[in-house]
């Protein structure tokens, strides 16, 4: 679980983040990153749609993008708010091909925003 200071929390939030923040895509997820300075931490959000199965592969996905979003904190020194859209397919994956997808376009959208 991450810890509160790091989580998204309300809905405007999430829909300001998605609204106004730099997309990065790729086969099974898409990243929304804005950069917030006002905020002392980075925060994450997930949205995991029924289309990418029932509940119990739903929440495997979060538990797995949740854990791996932890171990994207230890580096980070953009202050942004990050979404993670998983999309279907994302259930499939196994554990290093998820890990190598998400740091690919986490990595993709920090460099997108910095230049910004």
């Amino acid at each position: 679980m991450l810890a509160r200071e790091n989580r998204l929390v309300t809905a405007d939030d999430f829909r300001s983040t998605m609204k106004q923040g730099r997309k990065v895509g790729s086969d099974h997820l898409v990243i929304y990153l804005k950069r917030d300075e006002a905020s002392p931490h980075a925060r994450f959000g997930f949205v995991v749609a029924k289309s990418v199965g029932g509940a119990v592969k739903r929440n495997l996905v979060k538990r797995r993008l949740r854990a791996i979003s932890r171990e994207s904190l230890l580096p980070l020194e953009v202050k942004a708010d990050v979404v993670v859209r998983a999309l279907p397919g994302a259930a499939e994956l196994d554990w290093t091909k998820l890990r190598e997808e998400f740091q690919a376009d986490f990595d993709s959208a920090v460099k997108k925003t910095i230049k910004a």
